[in-house]
């Protein structure tokens, strides 16, 4: 039986980073190099920005979005109960940005609740989440509203995802995060568009048609991560969800040890509701492209699980000197690591056209399996419990880890516009 888990611990990592590689030529080669569709119709686009404790960011992330090009669109701030003055600075911006709306909550009630609150107040047939510590690029809409629109294919389409980009990039753990968004997340994103189903749209970034998010009955508000909850109740009911690398958001990532712990515990949790909540999904065959989502997180956790005896039975070697046994276990990490850092080379490659920093900061992806690995299968393991303990209440939020100083962040954005 150790055997088998020894060459399951290996393998899996390694054959995951073969197919992330393939898949993600393949979307190049089929969809990413084509020109973009054409921007026919502009219809209206309501852009939903919920805050909570948001006043560092608020104010920026309003003046981007007032920049974007796209001829038709709203902003809806939604203040979900700030402790903060949050509210007071939106209400000041009112008069300056002509295209802002506000909604003002008294108390913190959720993410998923504050946006399904501004699709109540909105005008558009398009709904485009951002989170209020980020903005979209100027020409984003324009890749995205083109999926829609288009006569062919457009009316099966429930949702566009977009590109995330790191923001803050001063210290080490930012740039692996930058490095990571580019190798994984878009990565996983263009094979799972290719093989299956996308396992979530990026809460950050994502362009929701209004009809679908009402053909599925919304936000799930008790789901700690509503936007991988919306993605699954979308393509249960066969909405097509998918991903335009060229609608580029700029967000800040955490960067801290701990701010980041809080954030992949929070998607490993929301990944268990989804098992939980989902594990029905073999019971029709028309929703048999979501069976390889599926399968994939139940065999992640089970690699972690693993793992991590894997992990105690190499630290009891060591204290009882197995040197063959050590031998082994380093020849096979060596090797991981040089298959982690090729599937590096192939996602930077796709995707430095969207960023010509990804090479400059290249270097700090050797830490990436060292550090992310180990770390990402003790959070897995961590929010294990989580799979099987169910709540009814709202999913409320905490002010997140928004990395260092936004002013200093924004001035490092205009030095790189400049030059």
């Amino acid at each position: 039986m150790l055997h088998y888990i020894e060459e399951f611990v290996f393998w899996y990592p390694a054959l995951m980073a073969v197919l992330w590689m393939v898949g993600g030529i393949i979307f190049y080669f089929s969809i990413e190099r084509k020109t973009p569709q054409p921007l026919y119709d502009t219809p209206m686009v309501s852009i939903l920005v919920p805050c909570y404790n948001e006043a560092a960011t608020v104010e920026n992330t309003v003046e981007r979005l007032s920049q974007i090009v796209y001829p038709n669109y709203e902003i809806i701030c939604i203040n979900d109960g700030s402790s903060d003055n949050t509210s007071e600075i939106i209400k000041g911006l009112l008069n300056k940005y002509p295209k802002l709306r506000f909604i003002d909550l008294k108390e913190n009630n959720g993410k998923a609740n504050a946006l399904y609150l501004g699709l109540l107040a909105s005008k558009g047939e398009y709904l485009m989440g951002v989170d209020s510590d980020s903005y979209i690029m100027p020409d984003a809409l324009n890749y995205i509203i083109p999926h829609f629109t288009n006569k062919h294919n457009g009316e099966r389409v429930g949702a566009v995802t977009g590109n995330p980009r790191v923001r803050n990039r001063s210290s080490l753990l930012a740039k692996i995060q930058l490095c990571e968004y580019a190798s994984i997340i878009s990565l996983t994103k263009r094979t799972q568009r290719i093989w299956g189903k996308v396992m979530t749209v990026s809460g950050v970034v994502v362009c929701f048609r209004k009809r679908a998010l009402l053909d599925c009955h919304l936000w799930d508000r008790d789901m700690i991560t509503e936007d991988i909850g919306v993605t699954w109740k979308l393509e249960r009911k066969c909405w097509d969800i998918r991903y335009e690398p060229n609608a580029l958001c700029m967000m800040l990532v955490p960067e801290t040890v701990k701010g980041l712990y809080k954030q992949r515990k929070r998607w490993s949790m929301g990944g268990m509701e989804i098992l939980r909540r989902h594990f029905d999904i073999f019971k029709k065959w028309r929703r048999r492209r979501l069976f390889p989502v599926y399968l994939e997180q139940l065999v992640t956790i089970a690699w972690a699980v693993c793992w991590l005896f894997l992990a105690i039975l190499f630290v009891l070697n060591i204290i009882r000197a197995e040197h063959i046994f050590i031998v082994n276990y380093i020849w096979k990490s060596l090797f991981l690591s040089t298959v982690c850092i090729m599937q590096f080379i192939v996602a930077i490659l796709l995707d430095k056209k969207y960023d010509n920093q990804l090479f400059k900061h290249a270097v700090t992806a050797i830490w990436y399996p060292f550090l992310y690995w180990y770390i990402n299968a003790i959070i897995v393991i961590n929010a294990l419990p989580h799979l099987f303990t169910k709540k009814d209440k709202l999913a409320v939020w905490e002010s997140p880890d928004r990395g260092i100083d936004t002013e200093d962040v924004a001035a490092h954005e205009e030095f790189e516009l400049v030059n």
